[in-house]
């Protein structure tokens, strides 16, 4: 953890020390005065990188759900009671009662009186008279009169005719008829068709070395603290290139094709042909002939006759006669009498009869009823979240430098590994920058369609 904390303070100081600030470092604004033996590692140092982890935390989140609740409200019904009441009402009652009262009434009294008196009687007698009349009668006669008609007599001859007739013939011949059928035919054609290929193609990455201060001491043999430059490292990974490619893929598809053929076949048809023949045929034919006939006539005449009848006829005369007749006299007198009569007369009561009244009241009742409210509830999730930290590194280096004679680079062994010269031993001294460790990259998905996939 110190060395953590020497790391980020020699940070800070190159930071501030910038070209304001350049005499600080050897009297010159960069570092090209220092010698290169002083710029290289000389021991183990540690380094800070960056590492990530993904964590979680919870994350209450307010959600609300609809709950029903039933809940109950005061309704008002109007309710109607029926209620009797009495009353009364005034009944008018017809009632008789006796009374005696005197009519006079007229005493008809009948005696019969004797009279005479004449009438005249009708007599009626027949007598008898003679009256002539004339009369006409049919006389029927029955006489022959000779009547002509013509008659009309059949007669049947027989006749040659010359009937002409179609007859149909039966003719059989061979043509070629064409005949159209669908074939279907393979056509092979090309499309061009984009495919997703590619490789993986591994790529180096140059990461810098940190900047790290060290005492050195300058050519006056004055101490100084220089910014050394760590060596970097180079960091490899994989990528997935893809590459969209056109490549022509044959498709097959089959198209329909109309082939004509010729084909001998046979038709029969039917040809009309006329036929006349001589064919026999009775012939009947209407001969008018007269005929005298005497058909017997019955004739009518009309003959007057006098004819003699008598006829009765009555004489009325009229004869007197006395009768005697009884004729009823009437006498009247008037008598009196006590009579007994019954006189109608009005009595009023007051007769009960119930009458039923709707009488309203309120009635208060409880009416449930179903109320949707939102109700909140907290919901816990978890957010994912990254965290990044700084992981001490430590980096160790090995004394290096360059040949002179050619240019390679030999380490602690004191001679060249190329041409075999021998090193000098402040030379031999130097530490040989050791790459650091790789450091885990992203993890790489590897592309679909990709070998490893």
């Amino acid at each position: 953890m110190k060395n953590v904390l020497w790391g980020v303070l020699a940070l800070i100081a190159i930071s501030w020390g910038t070209t304001a600030h350049a005499g600080w470092f050897c009297g010159t604004a960069g570092y090209n005065c220092c010698p290169v033996s002083t710029c290289q590692p000389t021991s183990c140092y540690t380094s800070c990188r960056v590492e990530r982890q993904t964590c979680y935390r919870t994350v209450y989140e307010t959600v609300c759900d609809p709950v029903q609740e039933t809940c109950y409200r005061t309704v008002c019904e109007t309710l109607y009671d029926d209620v009797p009441q009495t009353c009364y009402r005034t009944v008018v009652e017809q009632c008789q009662r006796e009374e005696q009262y005197q009519v006079s009434r007229p005493v008809y009294e009948t005696s019969t009186q004797t009279q005479e008196y004449t009438v005249q009687r009708p007599v009626y007698e027949t007598h008898c008279r003679e009256e002539q009349y004339q009369v006409q009668r049919p006389v029927f006669e029955t006489v022959n009169r000779p009547i002509q008609r013509t008659v009309y007599r059949n007669v049947t001859e027989t006749i040659n005719r010359q009937v002409q007739r179609t007859v149909y013939r039966n003719v059989t011949e061979t043509i070629n008829q064409e005949r159209c059928y669908t074939v279907m035919r393979p056509v092979t054609t090309c499309r061009t068709v984009n495919r997703v290929t590619g490789q993986w193609v591994t790529q180096q990455s140059y990461h810098p070395g940190p900047v790290v201060p060290r005492m050195t001491v300058d050519c006056n043999g004055c101490p100084r603290v220089c910014p050394v430059q760590c060596p970097g490292f180079t960091t490899c990974r994989r990528v997935w290139c893809p590459q969209v490619v056109q490549v022509q893929v044959p498709c097959t598809t089959y198209v329909p094709e109309v082939v004509r053929q010729s084909c001998p076949i046979q038709v029969c048809r039917v040809v009309p042909e006329c036929v006349t023949e001589n064919i026999p045929v009775q012939v009947c034919r209407v001969v008018p002939e007269c005929v005298t006939e005497n058909i017997p006539v019955r004739t009518c005449r009309w003959v007057c006759e006098t004819k003699t009848r008598q006829i009765p006829y009555q004489v009325c005369k009229m004869v007197c006669e006395k009768r005697t007749c009884q004729i009823p006299v009437q006498t009247c007198k008037i008598v009196t009498e006590n009579r007994t009569r019954m006189v109608p007369y009005c009595v009023s009561k007051q007769v009960p009869y119930t009458v039923t009244h709707r009488v309203a009241r309120t009635v208060t009742r409880q009416e449930p009823y179903t109320v949707t409210r939102m109700v909140s509830r907290v919901v816990p999730r978890q957010v994912a979240y990254e965290v990044c930290r700084m992981v001490p590194v430590e980096t160790c280096c090995q004394p290096v430098s360059n040949c002179g004679t050619c240019g390679a680079t030999y380490g602690i062994s004191g001679s060249c590994s190329s041409c075999g010269s021998n090193v000098p031993q402040h030379e031999a001294d130097r530490p040989i920058p050791q790459p650091a460790p790789e450091q885990p990259g992203p993890a790489v998905s590897p592309m679909p369609g990709s070998p490893s996939a």
